[in-house]
């Protein structure tokens, strides 16, 4: 069996006082060795900049670093010059997203879709990038039915993408039934699960609505049932993640990438239960 790659995702800070407690984060979180880690980047390329500065950070502290490009609400010319901005600063891997359309935007750009910016990026840089996209294993919010979703990951993969990091899910059979399909309509590349640890239940339900991952019936309840407990919540949420990612790990999942939500703890506590310092 390959060896299982394991990530970490940080979004960029919008003030020093939240890039400060960005670094900290990293002193506790890049010493268990992540594959790499990657960096989110704003609808429409809003936090472009800040998307930037951390990646050149995480560079400079040796860590194999991707930026998340968006491409909706851009240009060719534009996309280009970031491309390159990346290759100075010696980055090799990108996570390719179409992204949303900013608001007040009317137009969608140069490119509507993520498999037109994945072929774009290895029309004009070839395989100097590992490309990662995304996929959907309960279905994207806008797909018009889970088979139109499918193909258009596979389009993503077959414009040039290595490997897929998966939406956040709490139920593996979704991740299961999503891989057996990708294999049946010829994907190889690995699609890793994304993985969220359960912190604070308002705010996961909040994302959760946002993009369309269910958070299943008995965890919702469990989790209502803890009103404002946060210790109870967090000691739920690791015991249900722990048990989620074994699953997925057991069941041959090519490794894991952490929603680390740009803190240590929950994320260095699901590392510590799956004993993975010792892989």
């Amino acid at each position: 069996m390959a060896t299982q790659i394991f990530s970490f995702e940080f979004f960029p800070p919008k003030s020093e006082e939240t890039a400060e407690k960005l670094r900290q984060a990293w002193n506790t979180l890049l010493p268990l060795g992540p594959k790499y880690c990657s960096v989110t980047f704003g609808a429409g390329g809003s936090t472009q900049q800040g998307t930037y500065e951390t990646i050149k950070e995480l560079v400079q502290r040796g860590v194999d670093a991707a930026p998340h490009l968006s491409c909706i609400g851009s240009t060719k010319s534009n996309i280009r010059e970031i491309l390159q901005r990346y290759r100075d600063a010696g980055v090799h891997r990108i996570v390719a997203l179409r992204g949303d359309m900013p608001s007040g935007m009317q137009e969608a750009g140069e490119f509507r879709h993520a498999n037109e910016l994945v072929a774009f990026i290895r029309s004009e840089t070839g395989s100097h990038f590992h490309i990662e996209v995304a996929a959907y294993p309960e279905v994207h919010p806008q797909a018009a039915n889970a088979q139109v979703d499918l193909k258009n990951f596979k389009r993503k993969v077959d414009a040039g993408a290595n490997a897929a990091i998966t939406q956040y899910f709490f139920n593996p059979d979704a991740y299961s039934a999503f891989v057996d399909a990708s294999t049946k309509l010829g994907i190889t590349v690995p699609i890793v699960p994304g993985i969220m640890p359960i912190t604070n239940y308002s705010q996961l339900a909040r994302f959760s609505d946002a993009c369309g991952a269910e958070i299943p019936r008995w965890i919702r309840k469990r989790l209502e049932s803890f009103g404002d407990d946060r210790a109870a919540i967090k000691a739920f949420g690791l015991e249900v993640v722990t048990h989620l990612c074994e699953k997925l790990l057991a069941g041959g999942a090519p490794g894991l990438h952490f929603y680390t939500m740009n803190q240590a703890e929950a994320t260095t506590a699901l590392w510590r239960n799956l004993k993975l310092d010792a892989r």
